[in-house]
């Protein structure tokens, strides 16, 4: 069991770096899982956040106010999704740390429970659950190629100034219109399309709110404030776009 959570620790985040349990600052629990009816059914939300952080980690809910630094970077965060794999007489549950790409990066220890009223059981089976996330002993430690990312993306994006000339403003419209796109719902998610019309991007639901998956490429779509930003990586450079999205 240890050399599986060693493993487990382990597992890649991104297409070009390593990145431990330890390096992700956050967890950020639901506030329904699949498998209950209703915001913090059973208080089950509200139970995961508080263990997590008596194990050490930051949590939240995601409808609370988060960090500004994981506003403007969701994959300092984990998300802690609770699973359900119940029978008829026994509940059975297992929790999973997932990344910003939703790639599961720990799983924990199945939970058991006999008890009947479901609460309890719930209570019980996922603290039986979190004996495996309490062998951890999380800790941050604060990763040094993010904080190197970081510094390098402040340089890129410092603002410059520019005069507007009355021939820019039809460039600026098109801008305007480029960056705009229209979602269309499809199976688990979106195809996004611009004007033309052609597909932009198809996106997949996370547990998350507001954060999808990109499908076919390494990145994520999620909102901050009233815009969208797709970040990707390619050849282990990040590459973020703004867009406004129509749904």
């Amino acid at each position: 069991m240890k050399k599986i959570l060693f493993i487990a620790l382990f597992i890649t985040t991104t297409c070009f770096a390593q990145k431990p349990i330890h390096n992700y600052k956050y967890v950020i629990v639901p506030t329904k899982f699949d498998f209950v009816k209703g915001r913090d059914k059973y208080q089950i939300s509200s139970l995961t956040k508080f263990l997590f952080n008596k194990y050490g980690f930051t949590a939240f809910l995601e409808d609370e106010s988060l960090p500004a630094d994981v506003v403007d970077n969701r994959c300092l965060a984990l998300t802690g999704v609770v699973k359900d794999d119940s029978g008829m007489f026994i509940t059975k549950n297992i929790v999973e740390l997932r990344d910003c790409y939703n790639k599961v990066v720990f799983r924990s220890q199945m939970g058991k429970s006999k008890e009947k009223e479901y609460k309890k059981a719930y209570h019980e089976a996922i603290r039986n659950a979190f004996k495996s996330i309490r062998e951890l002993q999380y800790k941050y430690t604060p990763s040094k190629d993010v904080d190197i990312v970081k510094s390098k993306e402040k340089v890129q994006l410092a603002p410059t100034v520019e005069v507007m000339e009355p021939k820019n403003i039809d460039l600026e419209e098109k801008k305007t219109s480029e960056s705009t796109l229209y979602a269309q719902s499809i199976i688990n998610g979106f195809q996004l399309v611009n004007i033309k019309p052609e597909v932009v991007y198809k996106v997949l639901e996370t547990n998350v709110k507001n954060v999808f998956v990109i499908e076919d490429k390494n990145g994520i779509l999620y909102k901050n404030g009233d815009s969208w930003y797709v970040e990707c990586y390619k050849n282990g450079i990040k590459t973020t776009k703004k867009y406004q999205i129509k749904f």
